[in-house]
C-alpha cells in the first residue's frame, strides 16, 4: 500500500506534479505583485495584505518541503540536496516586520526575491515533463531562467539606479540596460551603485553560458534529424536481387 501510495506521488500527474505546478502558479503572483509594488514605488513593507500573502504561500512552501521529505524514499539524501529549498521558503520578511528589524530599504526588497528560488527547481521538473530529450530540456530551463534573470535584475537595478543615475529614468531603460548586458553586446547606461555594477557582470556571464548550451542543443536536433533520415533511408532501401 505504502509503495503504491509513493508510486502515485511521484507520478507526473499525480500529486508531486500538482504541487509543482501551484509552486509555479504562487512564484507567478508574487512576481506580479512585486512587479506592480516596483512600478508604482509602493513601500511593500508597510502593506499587511502582502506580508500575509508571502506569509501563507512561504508556508506552503514549507508543507511541501515537508511532504516531500517524508514520502522519500531515501531521507537522508533528500534532506542533504533540497535543504536550500526550506531556507529559501522561510519567510523573512514577516521575521523583520514581526521583531521590528530594521535594514536597508535595498535589502528588504532582496528579501522578496527570495521564496522565488524555490520556484526555480518547480520549473525544471515541469519543463523536463514537456520536453521530449535532456538536450531540449536543459535549454529550455536555462533559457527561461536567463529571462527571469533578466526580469528581476532589471527591477532590481531601475530601484537602486533611478534615484542617482540620470541615465535610467523610468523602467525602460532598466529593461533594455539588462537586454543589452546579457547579450554581451554591452549597454550605454552604466551601473553606478555597487549592486549595478555586480549585476552588469552576473547578467554578462549568464549570457556567455547560454551560447554553449545553444549548440548542444542545435546539436542534438541535428543528430536527432539525421538518424530518422537515416532510419527512413534504411527502411525505404530497395533490396538487391541476387543473379
Amino acid at each position: 500500500m505504502k509503495t503504491a501510495f509513493n508510486d502515485f506521488f511521484y507520478e507526473k500527474r499525480g500529486i508531486y506534479g500538482v504541487l509543482h505546478v501551484m509552486i509555479l502558479l504562487l512564484s507567478l503572483f508574487l512576481i506580479v505583485d512585486v512587479s506592480i509594488d516596483t512600478f508604482n514605488n509602493i513601500p511593500f513593507i508597510t502593506q499587511t495584505s502582502y506580508l500575509k500573502t508571502q506569509f501563507w504561500i512561504c508556508m506552503f512552501f514549507i508543507a511541501d518541503f515537508v511532504l516531500e521529505f517524508l514520502l522519500s524514499k531515501h531521507k537522508l539524501h533528500y534532506l542533504q540536496t533540497h535543504i536550500i529549498f526550506l531556507l529559501v521558503s522561510i519567510p523573512y520578511l514577516n521575521i523583520i516586520d514581526y521583531y521590528g528589524f530594521t535594514f536597508s530599504a535595498e535589502v528588504t526588497y532582496f528579501l522578496r526575491f527570495i521564496p522565488l528560488v524555490r520556484s526555480g527547481w518547480a520549473l525544471a521538473i515541469v519543463v523536463g515533463w514537456l520536453t521530449s530529450n535532456r538536450a531540449s530540456g536543459l535549454f529550455v530551463s536555462y533559457l527561461t531562467m536567463l529571462l527571469a534573470m533578466v526580469y528581476f535584475s532589471s527591477l532590481i537595478f531601475f530601484v537602486l539606479e533611478h534615484k542617482v543615475n540620470p541615465e535610467v529614468r523610468d523602467y525602460s531603460d532598466a529593461l533594455w540596460w539588462a537586454f543589452m548586458d546579457v547579450t554581451t553586446v554591452g549597454s550605454n547606461i552604466i551601473a553606478i551603485t555597487p549592486t549595478g555594477r555586480i549585476l552588469s557582470v552576473l547578467l554578462a556571464a549568464l549570457g556567455m553560458m547560454m551560447f554553449p548550451i545553444f549548440t548542444v542543443y542545435v546539436t542534438s536536433l541535428v543528430q536527432a534529424a539525421n538518424k530518422k533520415k537515416e532510419a527512413f533511408y534504411e527502411q525505404n532501401k530497395p533490396e538487391t536481387k541476387q543473379t
